[in-house]
């Protein structure tokens, strides 16, 4: 099986250029999904961000806190180690799992810190458009917006 990666910082059309593959019958597994599959209550990498960083990013009803764990691990180069060191093999796990079970000769995996998390793929292809970004970039929040481009390599050290 053809893998083929498709990155790209934040807003940089990566949802849209996935978009057209799966019109055309290409599989397409997004690894922002699985993340948040991964995290969901009652799964192990739950437990062990729980355990890493305390019920504070925990919502009552026992599921993450996104943004109580993003002013965590954005505030602290050392804690965002940690939580990658939880989350990416069980993302690269489930990744591979489906990557086994897809259909076609070739599959498209969006991953948007392929570059940044050492990812490798039989071809990458780096969506980016400034202009069009800069403007799905002022549509976010002002926190989301800094903290994700903070910690994402910028174009020219790819």
């Amino acid at each position: 099986m053809f893998r083929i990666a498709l990155t790209g910082g934040i807003a940089s059309g990566k949802s849209a250029v996935a978009t057209l593959f799966e019109a055309r019958g290409v599989p397409v597994v997004d690894s922002d999904v699985i993340a948040r599959e991964i995290v969901a209550p009652g799964t192990p990498a739950l437990d062990a961000i729980r355990v890493r960083f305390g019920d504070a990013v925990l919502l009552p009803d026992g599921s993450l806190d996104r943004r109580a764990l993003r002013e965590q691990v954005f505030a602290d180069p050392a804690a965002r180690r940690d939580l990658e060191a939880i989350t990416h093999p069980a993302i690269r796990e489930r990744m591979q799992a489906w990557s086994r079970t897809a259909a076609g000769p070739y599959q498209i995996h969006m991953i948007p810190l392929l570059a940044e998390g050492g990812g490798r793929r039989d071809r990458a292809a780096n969506t980016a458009c400034d202009a069009t970004r800069w403007g799905r970039c002022q549509l976010r929040s002002k926190r989301a917006r800094r903290a994700s481009l903070a910690c994402r390599t910028t174009r020219h050290c790819r």
